[in-house]
């Protein structure tokens, strides 16, 4: 991907960060995921007063596009934090292994500091993800 387009899904994921509910945390977080197609889906983190319900901002930007009819995904920018830049849990990488193909493109960045993005390919973040090819065959 080109500087112009990782930095317009960044700028995507910030604006979905400020629409976080992080009452709790106070952590908030926005995704931005770019289908194969070209489509920007946007998602921020929703917390819950109990914490296993709360939903992350990568999770919340797949179950928008998918609502939308879209399943595959070229890459997602994830903006949170102060001077460290989010990883995503493994279960929002799991999410993703669902949809994307090993080299999804994963950016990540501080929300201080949106210029000094990261990048990793999900393979990178979730070496043996779970997916249909790991379940058993049937007759």
């Amino acid at each position: 991907m080109k500087t112009q387009q990782i930095q317009s899904l960044i700028r995507k994921a910030a604006a979905a960060r400020r629409r976080a509910y992080a009452p709790y945390s106070k952590f908030r977080v926005g995704a931005a995921l770019l289908t194969s197609t070209g489509r920007i889906f946007s998602g921020c983190n929703v917390e819950n007063a109990s914490y296993g319900m709360t939903l992350c901002a990568e999770r919340a930007a797949v179950a928008a596009a998918v609502a939308s009819g879209y399943q595959q995904f070229k890459a997602i920018a994830i903006v949170g934090g102060k001077k460290e830049a989010p990883s995503p849990c493994g279960a929002c990488l799991q999410v993703l292994a669902e949809f994307c193909r090993p080299n999804c493109l994963i950016i990540l960045a501080a929300n201080a500091r949106p210029a000094a993005f990261q990048t990793y390919r999900l393979k990178d973040l979730l070496p043996r993800a779970f997916t249909a090819h790991c379940l058993p065959i049937t007759d």
